[in-house]
């Protein structure tokens, strides 16, 4: 995803999720994440297996979390906390994805904001910013399934990051499986 030093709101319409506020003062934007945070129910566990291609060598994680998924608008949403496990503590990151398998949405919210859309037949890019400076990342899909339904499941996409349209940075795939808990 694209970390930025601000917590920009997501600049592609689609990508509002109405889960998080919109562009606030840092301290504001703080304050209505933690509320956020605090009202998701999480009632379902989220498994993200993830693999990363980059300079000729592989780097796989897995994370499993407790998380909210609700579905309205033709779009899932699977939204979690994360931890200083992952390096974003204090960010509440929301995935949404189309039931039709077309586009999806990785949005992160708090200190460390990013917004990632990918979709089919189309390149966007991500605007992101360093303690170093600016960065604009292309981003293409490779393919997105989406096999989720009212309970649950499985959805799997992959995606490349690029500097330029000639300069590939990784290629990017994940698994994100959700499952009900009583």
């Amino acid at each position: 995803m694209c970390p930025t030093a601000s917590s920009r709101p997501p600049t592609c319409s689609w990508a509002n999720t109405g889960a998080a506020p919109r562009n606030k003062s840092a301290s504001t934007n703080t304050e209505d994440i933690n509320t956020v945070s605090k009202a998701l129910k999480e009632n379902y566990i989220i498994r993200i297996k993830s693999q990363i291609e980059q300079d000729g060598e592989t780097e796989q994680v897995e994370l499993m979390t407790r998380g909210s998924f609700t579905m309205r608008e033709g779009s899932y949403y699977i939204t979690y906390r994360e931890t200083e496990t992952t390096g974003y503590e204090g960010c509440v990151t929301t995935l949404k994805l189309a039931a039709d398998s077309s586009r999806v949405a990785m949005l992160r919210f708090g200190p460390q904001s990013s917004q990632l859309i990918i979709e089919k037949g189309r390149r966007n890019l991500c605007h992101y910013e360093t303690g170093y400076g600016s960065v604009t990342l292309g981003v293409t899909a490779d393919s997105i399934e989406c096999g989720l339904n009212a309970k649950g499941g499985v959805a799997r996409f992959s995606y490349l990051l690029d500097g330029d349209v000639s300069t590939l940075i990784s290629k990017n795939s994940l698994e994100v499986t959700v499952t009900h808990v009583n």
